[in-house]
């Protein structure tokens, strides 16, 4: 059994990885770990896992395989200075502390975008687990940058639910602001950027066009769609172009090219990412949904382990959404 830690347990991170490792065949959970809860009961904070576990949070760590940091961005690098860990422990970061400045001390970050860095994250002791946003817009771009096909401007517009923005209440994340409202954030300068341009570039398009990317807040709670196009006349057929798109994802057990348009409530609760592709006046037009929390966050950790301990990267994954 993999012994795993989570530190940094009181968020909607920690809250998503224990719900999936209570119930991995695999897994055994080592510690549960927040300074500030220490000694209180799990389930008074994650009140879903009631009747499921009786483990209590901790601020000691213990001897686990694989430690999973759910703490603010900004925050892993001073953890991981202040916390001798075991060194044979690998470690997987959710938060932005290392996806574009790999390199810390001994240690070397793989990007965890399972769909790009398969091989590499088998390999991997220490994994920079890719940002929400970052990943459904990877989705409909990173099979066009292995073929170095990014040579237009590219324009997206994404939505997310609240829980994007993290645990902690503030101003545009409380219920009388976000309800039956819609607003744009960090037009053209949002955090995720750099992540996209990094792994493009590494994806095969060294030479990259720009990016315009508005962010925008939805008035629902989890998921993501993303609209994304780029001008595409003369460069492949409609046909070939979908027919490329699902050969490049065939070996992927949660990422499909849909035929139909896609909507949100389709992966909701799963860690699939769903694509559909038109084309429109000399544009293609890629629509990208996934689950902010799972194949944005935590479900995507867990892929992670699964290929970094040798099983299958789908065990322990394959989860229900709800239509309604």
């Amino acid at each position: 059994m993999i012994k795993a830690s989570i530190v940094g347990g009181t968020g909607y991170t920690a809250g998503e990885l224990l719900r999936i490792l209570l119930h991995h065949p695999e897994v055994k959970i080592e510690s549960v770990v927040s300074s500030s809860s220490a000694g209180k009961p799990v389930t008074d904070v994650h009140r879903d896992l009631y009747g499921e576990t009786d483990l209590v949070f901790t601020d000691q760590i213990g001897n686990p395989d694989v430690v999973f940091l759910c703490l603010g961005h900004g925050m892993s690098r001073p953890f991981l200075d202040e916390n001798r860990l075991p060194s044979s422990c690998r470690i997987i970061d959710l938060g932005n502390d290392f996806r574009n400045d790999p390199v810390y001390g001994d240690r070397t970050f793989v990007f965890g975008l399972c769909e790009l860095n398969k091989n590499l994250i088998r390999e991997a002791k220490f994994i920079a687990n890719p940002g929400c946003f970052a990943t459904s817009i990877l989705l409909t771009l990173i099979p066009l940058a292995s073929k170095k096909l990014l040579t237009d401007e590219i324009h997206v517009h994404a939505i997310t639910g609240s829980t994007g923005a993290g645990k902690k209440p503030g101003e545009t994340t409380h219920f009388s602001y976000r309800d039956n409202n819609i607003s744009v954030y960090k037009a053209f300068r949002h955090q995720h950027l750099d992540e996209i341009r990094n792994t493009l570039a590494s994806a095969g398009n060294d030479s990259l066009p720009q990016i315009n990317f508005v962010p925008m807040r939805g008035d629902y709670t989890r998921g993501i769609f993303a609209s994304v196009y780029t001008k595409w006349e003369g460069i492949m057929s409609e046909t070939e172009t979908i027919d490329f798109y699902k050969q490049f994802y065939a070996g992927s057990p949660f990422v499909f090219v849909s035929d139909e348009p896609v909507s949100l409530k389709e992966v909701v609760n799963t860690n699939k990412g769903l694509l559909h592709i038109e084309f429109h006046n000399g544009y293609i037009h890629i629509t990208s949904i996934i689950d902010n929390l799972l194949k944005g966050a935590s479900g995507q950790a867990v892929q992670n382990m699964n290929l970094m301990f040798g099983l299958d990267e789908a065990t322990g994954l394959k989860l229900k959404g709800s239509a309604f």
